[in-house]
């Protein structure tokens, strides 16, 4: 079974409050981003094992979420063991979500490989079980995210026809460094509200709450953002936790010619 598992971009990302879990509540807006994905072969096996090929992935390869997806799907339906090759494109630490969209499909890929046939509630229980973004790659279609990120409700942003730019420095940002100097609060107006408005009033008004406290530590993402703004942007931020930028850019000739301002910069173009 060969699967694409794309990722996504967060467009406004609000945290909440702490919860008593540990956990947060969000309220963020996910959209796939169709175009740039990781490749994954499932197929049935003597024993599990996951061959990693591609962009590095920094973790045991015991501990990748792809074999706990496994472990997971097994323990709940008894699904037999798998030999998972997993080609890496998408960045890591990066805030797309591509561990998560790699997790999913291994869910997807295990149903559908033993013939369980679980509901999309059941494929969503099991995704969140294994991080707070999971979940959306289920539907992998615009959902607004509460809730840690699980609680989806679908939502049709207005940006067909845009270019998305998707830029990323060779320097990551986990995401217990970005949780960990945020401050949550409920703003005023609510993200659901900010994006009623069109895209081109969107910037300063749709923030990643992430981004001051991320950018202290990081100036290069500040510069990357701004370069993304001068290139005719009409809105620009980091994506989730970072440390991926994207821009929504209305001209594709500018959006073609659009350079990095420095070297080692992974850069994505996309038409929405």
């Amino acid at each position: 079974m060969k699967l694409r598992a794309n990722c996504k971009i967060n467009i406004g990302l609000d945290v909440l409050r702490r919860r008593a879990d540990g956990f947060h509540d969000v309220s963020t807006v996910m959209v796939p981003v169709r175009e740039l994905y990781d490749r994954l072969e499932i197929e049935p096996a003597i024993e599990t094992e996951l061959v990693q090929l591609g962009l590095p992935v920094d973790c045991p390869p015991e501990d990748n979420i792809c074999l706990r997806a496994w472990r997971l799907m097994h323990e709940r339906y008894g699904a037999g063991p798998v030999r998972i090759v997993l080609d890496k494109r998408v960045p890591y630490g990066a805030g797309l979500g591509g561990g998560s969209a790699d997790a999913t499909a291994v869910v997807q890929g295990v149903d559908a490989l033993f013939g369980l046939r679980l509901a999309e509630a059941e494929l969503i229980d099991c995704a969140a079980a294994l991080g707070s973004d999971t979940a959306f790659f289920v539907r992998n279609a615009p959902q607004l995210c509460t809730g840690r990120g699980e609680v989806m409700r679908p939502v049709k942003p207005a940006f067909g026809g845009y270019t998305l730019l998707i830029v990323k420095p060779d320097e990551a940002v986990s995401t217990r460094e970005a949780y960990a100097g945020v401050r949550p609060a409920v703003p005023a107006e609510s993200l659901e509200e900010s994006m009623r408005l069109p895209v081109t009033a969107w910037q300063g008004r749709v923030k990643n709450d992430f981004e001051p406290h991320v950018f202290a530590a990081h100036p290069r993402l500040a510069v990357l953002k701004e370069s993304l703004l001068k290139a005719g942007a009409v809105y620009a931020a980091m994506s989730g936790s970072g440390s991926a930028l994207f821009g929504l850019l209305d001209d594709p000739v500018r959006a073609q010619n659009y350079t990095p301002p420095f070297d080692g910069v992974f850069l994505h173009r996309e038409r929405l």
